[in-house]
């Protein structure tokens, strides 16, 4: 277009209409590993959500409405399930539902790839942007250890029983469902991941055929903002927050960029880089160390009021049909 053009033009696009409304978008929470949505972390982040984007909606996923058979729900369980009975919830609430509003998405730890799934999976949404501190984009090398007490914890690695990508297992181990085994010489995954995972290896489109809807819904994202501790230790290997592939032999890191995921777009990451939407952060302290800091550097960047014109698309061209 000609800039005599378009000059004419500037007024009619200023004056188009934004959102209706300065209403931050809608927040959803997805939390880790043993811990459940009604804890007073999970108040307190959506508190702080709340004194930053006055407004904001904030629901913690659940899988119960009993807080304790939540957290078993973050160990035992199929998570194919668990995004399905999540995606039906958020879809048929019009505080969520994709017919009425876009949202944000916040994840803890697992939760955090867990987000990433439901996006890939679930048409019922839309999300504007996703945010995710110490998750396992890449999957695990190793599982965590349980703290002394931690009975649930134990029954869940207990029966694991060196057996990670066992049918019975792969249904009901949470923690295995993003276990990823890998040749020790080339760091390479195995035949018996690729077959056999039940989650981390699909969302990953990691197999020769691959879902093209996952793809184009996650490409759909305006910021995925991935967040790895400096001190992790209980991701093992921590660089799987940002997919980055470890070889746990020679501990050899090969970052996203330098990864077929990326280079062939399994997933559309290589199209959110492109369009200036991935973001690589670091926060510091060990695993979920949180600071109410990076918190609220992380809502005021990426949540908040929807920051596109509303339809501007259809309003511009409303706009040169009627010249």
């Amino acid at each position: 277009m000609r800039l005599a053009t378009a000059l004419p033009l500037l007024p009619l696009v200023a004056a188009l209409p934004t959102a209706p409304t300065a209403k931050p978008l809608p927040l959803i929470i997805w939390h880790g590993l043993g811990d459940r949505y009604d804890a007073d972390g999970i108040a307190d982040v959506a508190a702080l959500a709340n004194e930053i984007h006055p407004g904001t909606v904030v629901y913690p996923i659940r899988l119960a409405d009993d807080g304790s058979a939540d957290s078993r729900a973050t160990f035992f369980g199929n998570l194919t399930t668990q995004l399905s009975d999540v995606c039906n919830t958020l879809s048929s609430n019009s505080s969520f539902s994709s017919n009425n509003t876009r949202i944000d998405a916040l994840g803890f730890s697992q939760g955090g790839q867990f987000l990433r799934g439901l996006i890939e999976t679930c048409p019922g949404i839309s999300v504007r942007s996703l945010v995710t501190f110490g998750s396992q984009h890449n999957g695990i090398s190793k599982f965590q250890n349980c703290g002394t007490w931690d009975l649930v914890c134990k029954g869940a690695i207990a029966a694991i029983k060196g057996n990670a990508f066992g049918e019975w297992v792969q249904g009901n181990i949470i923690p295995a469902q993003y276990y990823k085994e890998t040749n020790e010489t080339t760091g390479e995954p195995t035949s018996n991941y690729l077959n056999n995972s039940n989650f981390i290896a699909d969302i990953n489109n990691e197999r020769h055929n691959k879902t093209k809807e996952y793809k184009q819904r996650l490409s759909s994202l305006d910021k995925f903002a991935m967040y790895v501790f400096d001190e992790d230790k209980t991701v093992i290997p921590k660089e799987s927050g940002w997919f980055a592939q470890v070889n746990m032999t020679s501990m050899e890191v090969t970052g996203l960029r330098d990864r077929q995921i990326y280079k062939e777009d399994w997933i559309g990451l290589k199209h959110l880089d492109r369009k200036g939407a991935l973001e690589f952060r670091n926060a510091t302290g060990g695993h979920m160390d949180l600071t109410e800091k990076v918190l609220t550097e992380a809502f005021t960047d990426f949540f908040g009021p929807d920051r596109k014109p509303w339809k501007i698309a259809e309003q511009l061209q409303v706009v040169f049909e009627e010249l």
